[in-house]
């Protein structure tokens, strides 16, 4: 195995939006119900092409060293051994929450 620090892609959905993102950090937070991600890896462009979607997302994580995801927001973690382009895309209508919260409250009256 080698030295280096492992990479993982976590995809998660927030804001009616598919996060994809780079991370070295990546462990269940002492958040119940939340995984935490830090060291944030950005892609550096060396065309003169740029994707409008990654330039907003290193806006948005500028100044964030960890970020905390809620379980059921995560759609996928994959440990990876090349890094890709982070972006962000909109879900289409048709896609709902998935799972309902893990807690609920109990109704009156039952």
């Amino acid at each position: 195995m080698s030295g280096e620090a492992p990479l993982y892609r976590i995809q998660f959905v927030s804001n009616g939006e598919r996060y994809e993102l780079y991370v070295k950090e990546l462990v269940q937070g002492n958040l119940f119900g939340f995984i935490e991600i830090g060291d944030f890896v950005w892609d550096t462009h060396t065309s003169l092409v740029l994707d409008p979607s990654h330039e907003k997302l290193k806006s948005e994580f500028s100044d964030v060293t960890r970020t905390y995801v809620p379980m059921h927001n995560v759609l996928r973690i994959d440990a990876v051994k090349k890094q890709g382009s982070a972006k962000i895309t909109q879900l289409s209508d048709k896609v709902t929450a998935f799972p309902n919260p893990i807690y609920t409250p109990k109704k009156d009256g039952n």
